[in-house]
């Protein structure tokens, strides 16, 4: 798959560069992806427009990475299920056994993974 079609939504996307977040969305980009950084109070990162919420987002997601804290993404479980991404990475210290659940449910796939080890082994579409 050419990944100028994979659009990949980057939850808790962040401006500095010593994130996790802002590595994966500058990556991402490095290899051709299409991206949408999601952040409620920034308005852009690595000039892409930011979705101030998964609500806001009206392309269909191939994969939707998460880097907020299951705390954080609790209140968003529906949302990001009617989002109806076709998988959902959740990076070291973002699992949530509640969304997981919710996924499964909606028979939405998931990973436990790292975005940017995925992305450096070429194990990012499989």
């Amino acid at each position: 798959m050419d990944p100028s079609q994979h659009h990949v939504a980057v939850l808790g996307a962040t401006p500095k560069p010593e994130r996790y977040a802002n590595q994966a969305v500058r990556l991402l980009l490095e290899k051709g992806y299409r991206v949408t950084p999601i952040h409620p109070k920034i308005a852009s990162i690595e000039g892409l427009a930011v979705a101030p919420s998964v609500e806001q987002i009206t392309d269909p997601v191939d994969t939707l990475t998460l880097y907020v804290g299951p705390a954080r993404l609790e209140p968003m479980i529906d949302s990001l299920v009617a989002l109806k991404p076709g998988r959902v990475i959740f990076n070291p210290g973002t699992e949530s056994p509640a969304l997981q659940q919710a996924l499964d449910t909606a028979g939405i796939p998931w990973e436990e993974a790292c975005t940017l080890v995925l992305l450096r082994t070429g194990q990012f579409l499989k």
